[in-house]
Parts: C-alpha cells; sequence; structure tokens
C-alpha cells in the first residue's frame, strides 16, 4: 500500500498529494478546497479507498430482492474483493461470504444462479452448505478417501463477511471492525424512522442501471446539491424548482436536499398509496440523501428510490437503481403505465447527470486545478462529504 510522505511523493512510483492538501478539504466552507485530481484519476488513490474508506467501514452492495427465494446467489465484486450474498434454504438468511474456496482460493460462483444444493467449487469439488460450513473435501486424504487427520473441517467453512440489512440494502464491514451499523447510522436512522415500513418493488419495471465514466466521488457530489437543477435538468426544475430546496447537513454522517415541492402527477391519473403514518409535512416534501460512501436514497410519501454506486475503476462506476412502493397493490397490472411512467421519470434524471460526472472526470486531468471552491451557501452538503472523505483518509494514515 502506498503512503502519503510529507514531502509530496509516494513510497515508489507515482504521485500522491500529501496531507496538507486534504486538511485543506476540511477547512470551513468559505476557506475549503475540493479533494484533490489525484483521487480521482490515480488507480493508487483508488486502491487505498478501497483498502482504508471501504474495507474498514460499512458499505452497500446488493439489494434484498436481488434474492428473492432460498438458494439465490449473487457474486459482487468491490475493489477487487469478492464477495458472495447468498440467502441459504436452510433458515432462509442472507449472509455474505468471501466468493473463495478455502482450499486453494478458487472463485466459488462466477454468476447469479439459484443452488439446488452445496455451493461445489468447481476445481477440487470441496462443498459448503449454503450457510457456509464445509461439507465435502473429495480425496483429500488420497484417492478415495475424503478426509484426513491433520485437517479439521470445523476450520474449513467459508469466510463470513460481516453483514447488515437496512431499507432492503445489503451492505457490507469486510474487516470487521467497525462499529455497528445502527451506531455508526444512528442520525439517519432516527430521521428517517417513520419511513421503517414494508417497501414493495417490481423486477420488471422498477429497476435499472447506468454506466457512467466517472469517479464513484463525483457522482456522490453531484447528487447532493440542487444548484444545478436549472441547466441540467430544466424539466424536473420546472416543478421542483431550485427555490424550493433546502441544504441536509450532518457533518461526519450525510448531507443532501430536501424537496418542498413533491407533487407527483402522471399522465394516468393515477397516484401511488401513501406510506403510513406520516405527518402532514410529507405531503409535499421529498428528501434526497447519500449515506457515504456509495448509498444515494430518495423518499417522498408515496416511494422510496436507493441507488448503490458500484466503483469499477478510478473513471468507471455503475450504477444499480431500485423504486419501491408503500403497498403490494401499487405492484398490480393496473398501475404498471404509472409505475413505467415514474420509473422513466426518474432514469431521465439520472441519465441528465451523466454528461456533468463525466464532464468533471475529465476536468480532473487539468493540471492546475486545485480541487476547486465551494459555494458557502449552495454546495454545504458537497463540502459535507468532502470533508468526511478527507479525514477517513487521513485518518488511516
Amino acid at each position: 500500500m502506498r503512503v502519503i510522505n510529507s514531502d509530496n511523493t509516494s513510497s515508489d512510483d507515482g504521485f500522491i498529494p500529501k496531507r496538507s492538501q486534504l486538511e485543506k478539504c476540511t477547512n470551513k466552507i468559505h476557506d475549503a478546497r475540493g479533494v484533490p485530481n489525484e483521487y480521482y484519476i490515480k488507480p493508487e488513490c483508488f486502491e487505498l479507498e478501497g483498502e482504508h474508506l471501504f474495507n474498514k467501514g460499512w458499505f452497500a452492495v446488493g439489494f434484498v430482492k436481488d434474492l428473492p427465494q432460498p438458494g439465490s446467489a449473487i457474486p459482487v465484486n468491490y475493489f477487487n474483493n469478492p464477495f458472495l450474498l447468498v440467502r441459504s434454504k436452510q433458515d432462509k438468511k442472507i449472509r455474505v461470504f468471501q466468493n473463495v474456496c478455502r482450499h486453494r482460493g478458487m472463485i466459488l460462483i462466477e454468476e447469479p444462479t439459484v443452488l439446488k444444493g452445496a455451493i461445489r467449487c468447481s476445481y477440487h469439488s470441496w462443498c459448503y452448505k449454503q450457510t457456509g460450513e464445509v461439507v465435502a473435501t473429495p480425496h483429500i486424504g488420497g484417492p478415495g478417501y475424503n478426509y484426513h487427520s491433520g485437517i479439521d473441517k470445523s476450520e474449513l467453512s467459508l469466510l463470513e463477511v460481516r453483514s447488515h440489512i437496512w431499507r432492503n440494502v445489503i451492505f457490507v464491514n469486510p474487516d470487521g471492525m467497525a462499529p455497528p451499523f445502527e451506531e455508526v447510522h444512528k442520525p439517519l436512522l432516527d430521521r428517517w424512522a417513520v419511513f421503517e415500513q414494508p417497501m414493495h418493488s417490481d423486477m420488471s419495471d422498477s429497476s435499472f442501471k447506468l454506466e457512467v465514466n466517472g469517479n464513484w466521488k463525483l457522482a456522490v457530489e453531484n447528487y447532493l446539491e440542487s444548484y444545478h437543477l436549472p441547466w441540467v435538468h430544466p424539466g424536473l426544475n420546472s416543478y421542483s424548482k431550485l427555490e424550493d430546496h433546502e441544504n441536509i447537513v450532518e457533518y461526519g454522517h450525510y448531507s443532501g436536499q430536501i424537496s418542498y415541492k413533491y407533487i407527483p402527477q402522471y399522465s394516468t391519473g393515477k397516484q401511488f398509496s401513501n406510506f403510513k403514518n406520516l405527518g402532514p409535512e410529507w405531503e409535499t416534501k421529498g428528501e434526497y440523501i447519500v449515506l457515504f460512501p456509495n448509498l444515494i436514497l430518495g423518499v417522498q410519501k408515496d416511494h422510496i428510490f436507493n441507488l448503490i454506486i458500484e466503483p469499477l475503476a478510478p473513471n468507471k462506476i455503475r450504477e444499480h437503481i431500485e423504486l419501491y412502493y408503500s403497498d403490494p397493490a401499487m405492484l398490480a397490472d393496473e398501475y404498471k403505465e404509472t409505475r413505467q411512467e415514474n420509473a422513466k421519470l426518474w432514469k431521465t434524471v439520472f441519465e441528465e447527470d451523466i454528461f456533468v460526472v463525466e464532464g468533471m472526470q475529465k476536468g480532473r486531468y487539468a493540471k492546475g486545478f486545485d480541487g476547486g471552491r465551494f459555494s458557502p451557501v449552495m454546495d454545504e452538503p458537497t463540502h459535507v462529504f468532502h470533508d468526511w472523505y478527507a479525514r477517513k483518509i487521513l485518518n488511516s494514515f
């Protein structure tokens, strides 16, 4: 792992910004600078993020709805760390494992599947229960001998990764050392306690993915502010205007926007049912927040969305978007056209942001760009993220 030295150089080939440049991100907003260019374009910085920011904290890796039945298994990969999400037939619980056989480190599952029985390694046919315990080690003691006195099978279960489920999102803490999820994210859990209700999704018209040629942080930064609405989202700005928004600021935890003009109107004339027991303030309010590092969230009275940012490379991400409704009746065929219209609306909004993220990515190669400045009024949610990010990286040295 590269280490940032006080002389502005790294311990091997390539340049990594020194501590003082990151410390500027933590200044008061009127005097702060953004994260330096190198953290958007350098592979070594991307590697550092994976090891120290993602590996040591909680981050989102998948959706519960993608494991709909016992035996469902999905491989995912974050920062070259292969995970396997499994809903076991034995107890119906969702677990996350390292997606490798304990024998020779062979990847176990390459594509999403529904397991009929054991998780079997295709190399030497070692087999594991869907709860992780090893159940077969063929010929480990020689041809015809499936045991050996020197091998303790109780020590060879799949490596389980610490995980947590919140709002139908599966989170992991790979190093297992972070405080409990409920403790780390208590401020947001308390803020949205009223939305701790069942959520319902139709996979046929409530899910979509987008590929973006930009760094994951730029997708976060763009979502956090409403400053760009008049120019990037003219359709959205026609009914939820810039002046109808207010910043959400929680330094060290999350940030985002409130819109006070969420008034859904669909060409079908139908309306979705509201979540239960919401206060009157939610009649026209929507909240749009990023739970750092990689989960984008939106809540309104009648539906919510979750967007997981999957970092693929310093300059490439995949966005996984899911829409959820308050009542299973909203998944009936009579609401299909309305669901499709709602999904198209949100997909259009996220697609409109792509050129901005990709344009900022190209701009990060400008040698003279110093991380940029923040509007003390319009950019505070973005500064919250830069402050959080810089402190996490600085504290890892």
